[in-house]
Formats: structure tokens, C-alpha cells, sequence
């Protein structure tokens, strides 16, 4: 028995690393989200943080669900306010949401104040709703906006910051880049791109040795990566929480 239980600790640490997250989670997508989580479930992958948007119709009943995922070991994090930008401001924006984010990243609206403001909202709004402060916060299509590192530090409550490229740990400023899986291929042009970049960032996994992460969108079974998300969920893969990411050594 003992034998045994030494191979498994071996091979279970030889695993890629990856940190798993649902986007999205509000009122209007919970049962696509539900769906996902089952397919997460089936696969025995956790721990999976789940992106709030705190800013929508939440009823009581919802805010109820929510505890009774935090209370199942998920770990929520804040992912903006409302999860649709105000306006398109300037050029880079409007190429953003013409090739990324659509109506969604509510960063690229604002300047500096205004981000630290949503974001101050953003975390308020747990404990306001009797749920644990978030260690994580992931703006709306990854794009934070104009804002630095040091201005997140000093004026923002979050241990850690999600952008496009990687993770940022609040306290030290330290940014981590990390390869980024994604399947919300909702038009033809953008499956093939997609699976390209992914197949490219599993590559980087295996030949620099970095934890991978995977964000999932409530639609993505229904888009056409589908086949591709269930294949990579049935990867031989260790997931991690988030929160091991602070303190952890520079790599």
C-alpha cells in the first residue's frame, strides 16, 4: 500500500498545473454555468474559482446559491461591475471590441479613478452579501485598463490581479506571465485562431514548465470549441488554486 501511495504522490506532482476558472456567473447564466460545473465535477477537477459579476439582478435566492457554492469548496472572485462597458473610448478600445471583448470590458471606458473605483465596489460587494472577500479579481475580458500596478497596490483591495498575459500579486507589484487557454469561438473566424492559441500555449506549458489556465465561458459548450474544451478537461492535469500564486517564488 505504501508503494502504491509513492506513485501516486509522484505522478499526481508530474501533472501540468492548471488554474481553472468560470467566467461570467450571473442571474441570467447560472444554469449554462451549472452545466459546466457538472462537466468539471465528472472529471474530478478542482479547485475552480468562479468569476461573480456583482453589479447584475442578483435576488436573494441567487446571492443563497452563491453561498452554497462557496460552501461546496469553490472559491469566488470579482470580474468587474455590470460586465458591459458604458461606451467605446478611442481607437484601441474600439479594436478591442471589434476582435476580443464586444461590449464587455468596462475598464477600457474608464480612467484611472474610475477603475479603482469599480474595483473598490467590486469587493465591498461580497462582504455586503455575507460572502468571503475575494482573493482574486479578473476584469471583463482580461483588460484592465489604464491602470498600473503600483496604483493597484495602493488604492485596490485585491491580493491578486488577473490580466491577458498573466497574474499580478498585489502586495510586491510581481507579475507572472501564464499561457492562457480560452473556447468562446462564437463566430467561424475566431475558432481556428483559438485553436491555434491554445494548441501554441500547451506548448509553452510543457517546454517552461508553467502552470496553465484555463477559462471557461458559460456558453463554451455550445460554441464550436466544445470538443476541444471536453478533451482538454480530460487531460491528466493537477489543478491549483489561485491563491498559491501569492508568495510564490519568481520563476
Amino acid at each position: 500500500m505504501k508503494a502504491i501511495d509513492r506513485f501516486t504522490l509522484v505522478t499526481d506532482a508530474s501533472l501540468p498545473k492548471a488554474l481553472i476558472s468560470v467566467h461570467d456567473l450571473m442571474p441570467e447564466t447560472m444554469p449554462a454555468v451549472r452545466k459546466l460545473l457538472k462537466q468539471l465535477e465528472q472529471h474530478q477537477l478542482a479547485p475552480v474559482t468562479l468569476l461573480v459579476v456583482p453589479g447584475r439582478n442578483w435576488s436573494r435566492k441567487g446571492i443563497e446559491t452563491l453561498r452554497s457554492l462557496e460552501r461546496a469548496g469553490y472559491s469566488l472572485a470579482g470580474h468587474g461591475w455590470r460586465h458591459q462597458a458604458e461606451r467605446i473610448s478611442g481607437l484601441y478600445h474600439r479594436a478591442h471590441s471589434l476582435l476580443l471583448s464586444r461590449q464587455v470590458a468596462e475598464h477600457l471606458a474608464l480612467d484611472t479613478a474610475g477603475i479603482i473605483a469599480l474595483i473598490n465596489r467590486c469587493h465591498a460587494w461580497f462582504g455586503e452579501q455575507g460572502l468571503q472577500p475575494p482573493a482574486l479579481y479578473v476584469p471583463p475580458a482580461w483588460a484592465m485598463g489604464r491602470i498600473s500596478p503600483a496604483e493597484l497596490r495602493d488604492h485596490c483591495p485585491f491580493p491578486l490581479y488577473e490580466r491577458f498575459e498573466g497574474v499580478i500579486e498585489s502586495a510586491t507589484e510581481r507579475f507572472q506571465p501564464l499561457p492562457l487557454l480560452g473556447y468562446e469561438a462564437d463566430t467561424a473566424l475566431r475558432a481556428p485562431i483559438l485553436r491555434l492559441w491554445n494548441r501554441w500555449n500547451w506548448h509553452q506549458i510543457r517546454s517552461r514548465s508553467l502552470p496553465i489556465r484555463i477559462g471557461i465561458h458559460p456558453g463554451d459548450l455550445a460554441l464550436r470549441l466544445a470538443d476541444d474544451l471536453k478533451h482538454d478537461l480530460s487531460r491528466s492535469i493537477k489543478p491549483i488554486d489561485y491563491n498559491s500564486l501569492i508568495g510564490a517564488a519568481r520563476s
